[in-house]
């Protein structure tokens, strides 16, 4: 880097305490970080875990090179839908036969956002966050439209509110429980039994959750879910997503994508489609095995770990950046938007500043990875599976030196991705 590094004595002996003391340390040899890289951006696409290459390789040599159509039957293609969905459901607190991977995000929540309103056949209203990522809001308005439904934007502070004068007309309420922009993190456990008091079913998006917090869908009574694979699960750009749907409503899932491997039967090839039993039945076409696979080494960095720990560290590292960020930042003309509160912070801290694409952009530069979002949010995500308190240290002096110095574009060309 070419900018002058020079830490606060104070903060720099804090991040190496913290770091020698860090239990998952060792995990960081999971991944195939780039060197001299601080990589804070995988609540966008995960670093790519050590596991991978090798399964790949495999995969592309011998299941698909060598036993070519066989490896559906001897190497467990037909089956990886359902027992990679295991593998993740176990991370989101799900006993078995309740999550399915493959599909993207979008199918997976239009699947869901429609399965869920078909659960609540006499209810006329979908309610979800304005704040939603643009798919979830997208994807709802697409299912009221298919439906003649209403839907109600309202955020999570809002929603106990709303349903104590609308819930009896209210199907099903979407909500994420980490803000995909600001970090703050919402109570899954209080939005879902007002939801559930207004006898409405709720619904989550976990793209930001999975693999970050441990989660409990199952004892939280969550009635459907779903996410990617691509952020902290680390299974690579557009990894298969998963869905969650609670066993209880296995018996009436209705499906709005019939394929041919959701089937009872399906090489039967039958006329008309009748549904497989539980979760099955919300497979579609065929699995993408190349992706699917690939996603079910990525998680193998998870063998072993804690979550409760991911979650300790990930709070250690978020709080000792909002420290970095009031010391260096804040006098610099940065605000924290995430919340210090560590009961309301997911796993990034955003800082706000009017230059956020043209820092982000010279960060990237300097060999600090994170992003931005229109039109003054800079996201420094965090995994505590191989980020430390020394990144952070290194992201918050970077971050510091280019604004003192003004060595960054104020205005670059926004023509896509920072990243």
């Amino acid at each position: 880097m070419t900018t002058a590094l020079t830490p606060p004595a104070a903060l720099h002996n804090e991040a190496v305490q913290l770091d020698t003391a860090d239990p998952l340390a060792p995990l960081r040899t999971r991944f195939l970080l780039p060197p001299d890289v601080v990589y804070l951006d995988g609540n966008s696409l995960g670093p790519l875990p050590a596991a991978v290459p090798p399964a790949l390789e495999d995969v592309l040599h011998r299941q698909w090179g060598t036993a070519l159509i066989g490896s559906w039957n001897t190497a467990g293609w037909w089956e990886a839908p359902l027992r990679v969905g295991d593998t993740i459901g176990a991370l989101i607190g799900a006993a078995p036969g309740q999550t399915i991977a493959g599909d993207s995000t979008s199918v997976q929540l239009f699947t869901a956002l429609d399965a869920a309103a078909t659960l609540r056949p006499d209810r006329p209203l979908l309610v979800t966050d304005p704040g939603h990522f643009p798919t979830d809001r997208y994807l709802t308005h697409a299912v009221a439209r298919r439906r003649g439904l209403q839907v109600h934007h309202v955020s999570p502070a809002d929603l106990p509110r709303f349903l104590a004068t609308e819930g009896h007309r209210t199907a099903v309420v979407s909500y994420a429980p980490v803000d995909f922009r600001t970090g703050e993190l919402y109570s899954m456990r209080a939005l879902t039994r007002a939801a559930h008091a207004a006898g409405a079913l709720a619904l989550w998006d976990l793209c930001h959750a999975a693999g970050a917090l441990p989660l409990d869908v199952d004892a939280l009574g969550v009635d459907l879910a779903v996410g990617c694979g691509y952020k902290f699960l680390s299974g690579g750009p557009g990894a298969p997503a998963f869905l969650y749907v609670a066993h209880r409503h296995h018996d009436r899932l209705d499906t709005p994508l019939p394929g041919w491997t959701g089937h009872a039967d399906p090489f039967a090839l039958a006329r008309h489609y009748t549904p497989a039993p539980g979760i099955a039945r919300a497979r579609i076409g065929t699995p993408p095995i190349l992706s699917l696979l690939a996603l079910e080494a990525a998680l193998t960095a998870f063998d072993g770990v804690d979550l409760n720990q991911v979650r300790a560290k990930s709070l250690s590292l978020t709080g000792f950046f909002l420290r970095c960020t009031d010391e260096l930042l804040t006098p610099l003309g940065f605000t924290p938007v995430t919340p210090a509160d560590p009961a309301r912070r997911g796993s990034q801290v955003t800082l706000r500043h009017p230059h956020a694409r043209g820092l982000a952009t010279a960060l990237a530069e300097h060999g600090v990875i994170a992003d931005m979002r229109a039109p003054d949010l800079l996201r420094f995500g965090v995994n505590a599976l191989y980020t430390s308190h020394q990144d952070l240290l290194t992201a918050a002096l970077a971050l510091r030196d280019l604004t003192r110095n003004a060595a960054y574009d104020p205005a670059p060309p926004a023509t896509g991705p920072v990243t």
